[in-house]
């Protein structure tokens, strides 16, 4: 039977009024609640143990980049006795030295991504995927998504965070809003996706680069990114403007070789502004201002100052200044690479803090991570057996590609040594010249630590 209107108000007000006259039927008894079936021991708890400690010295690596796959893989060569744990929560490895290059398709996908199981199992340590929570050093303890475990030694090798707080405050959904719409793509990977997917659906105007103010991860890389931008501007016919607004006065490292490819190669594509150190930016209105001037952009790659990751803030391992303010990076003995107050916690890579007082840091490139992460590997596996580590330094190479048609590059590097004082110094060599020759060697050099990393 179908109601019309009328009779369906008269049927409401009918059940109205029996309502309130206490006709109602009594509420039905609201259902107990079935008991939470347990988890699966898989399914991980951060209450639980993860891994029983035996015996074995047990070391524990927190990051799956270049640094945390180097010292997993050599302290299992070099101390076959202890047990390696790799803490990672992303499930493959993407690279993010290389990857402007992936960005124009110089390298395809599969070039910069790894399976860290089947790498694990290659190797002979243990590999869990899972997000790091809190590191206890005083119980040596590390408390993850899937459940704590203890450790002997512990390598922190979790790179950086971007510093949203310098431009935001407290406004999350500033910094939110930012990281997903003009992310930096200096944190794999889906970051790096966003921006290749942004650059090839770019249909023109203007690209807003900011640098911002040292250190940073890879110091010359955003001239290269810049600089292949530009390049797939002007070979698919885009009307685009790369504007690079730079923290510092000028181009360094590689200036020479970076202003040529400015001025040679992308003079209708490319403006360099120096001293821009950004004051204010609007996610939402795509504006930023600084203090060489103020502009709109139509897509944007934001960098935000740069510090350790968020774990090695957890960890209670950040400096700080003479005025006791947070220095952003990792307390650690400059050559021994451990904590200044814990000689169990080694920190490499990106999250080192200050090293010299002359250049400061290392550059903070993947080049110097795999370096500390054979270096760390050997003072563990040393004290391991008993023995008084013997010092080392890294070095640092770096290659960037400046033009897509002829493959060009320029490159830099790095090398150290220990003066009569004790203080680490620093010899820097550009290559300005740019050539094939030395994309050639780009690629020669990316086997050789992949091997390394993989093999």
């Amino acid at each position: 039977m179908t109601l019309d209107r009328r009779q369906f108000l008269a049927g409401a007000a009918g059940a109205s009024a029996a309502l309130l006259g206490g006709c109602a039927a009594p509420s039905p008894t609201p259902p107990t609640a079935a008991a939470a079936p347990a988890l699966p021991f898989l399914i991980g708890n951060p209450a639980q143990t993860l891994l029983p400690k035996g015996k074995a010295p047990r070391v524990v690596v927190v990051g799956g980049g270049w640094g945390g796959l180097t010292v997993a893989r050599h302290l299992r060569q070099l101390a076959p006795s202890a047990e390696v744990v790799m803490l990672e929560r992303n499930p493959t490895f993407f690279s993010c030295p290389l990857s402007n290059k992936w960005l124009i398709d110089v390298v395809d996908t599969a070039f910069l991504t790894h399976d860290y199981l089947r790498v694990s199992e290659r190797h002979g340590y243990r590999f869990v995927q899972c997000e790091v929570l809190e590191i206890d050093r005083g119980a040596r303890r590390v408390v993850t998504s899937q459940g704590q475990l203890d450790y002997d030694f512990l390598v922190i090798a979790a790179g950086i965070r971007y510093g949203y707080e310098a431009w935001f405050g407290n406004d999350r959904r500033a910094a939110d809003t930012t990281r997903a719409r003009f992310p930096a793509a200096y944190v794999p990977n889906a970051e790096h996706v966003a921006l290749k997917r942004a650059l090839h659906g770019f249909k023109g105007g203007d690209w807003v680069m900011n640098l911002p103010p040292p250190p940073q991860r890879c110091p010359p890389s955003p001239y290269e990114r810049a600089c292949l931008v530009a390049w797939y501007f002007k070979t698919n016919k885009i009307k685009g403007r790369v504007t690079i607004l730079d923290h510092k006065p000028g181009v360094a490292p590689i200036g020479n070789g970076f202003r040529t490819a400015f001025n040679e190669l992308y003079k209708d594509y490319i403006t360099y502004v120096p001293n821009a150190h950004v004051q204010e930016i609007d996610p939402f209105a795509q504006r930023i201002k600084t203090a060489a001037g103020d502009m709109r952009f139509d897509h944007a790659v934001l960098m935000a100052p740069h510090q350790a990751a968020d774990i090695v803030w957890k960890a209670g391992a950040i400096g700080t200044d003479a005025q006791g303010k947070p220095t952003g990076w990792a307390d650690i003995e400059p050559r021994k690479l451990h904590l200044r107050r814990d000689d169990r916690v080694y920190v490499i890579g990106d999250a080192v803090g200050q090293v010299s007082p002359t250049f400061r840091f290392y550059p903070k490139s993947g080049h110097v991570a795999n370096a500390h992460g054979q270096i760390v590997a050997g003072y563990i596996a040393q004290r391991l057996a008993g023995k008084e580590p013997e010092l080392k330094l890294p070095d640092n190479l770096c290659y960037m590609l400046v033009n897509g048609s002829p493959r060009e590059a320029i490159s830099v590097q790095f090398d150290y040594t220990v003066n009569s004082q004790g203080v680490i110094e620093q010899q820097q060599i550009d290559d300005n010249d740019r050539r094939e020759e030395l994309v050639k060697e780009n690629f020669r050099w990316a086997g050789i630590k992949f091997d390394d990393m993989f093999s």
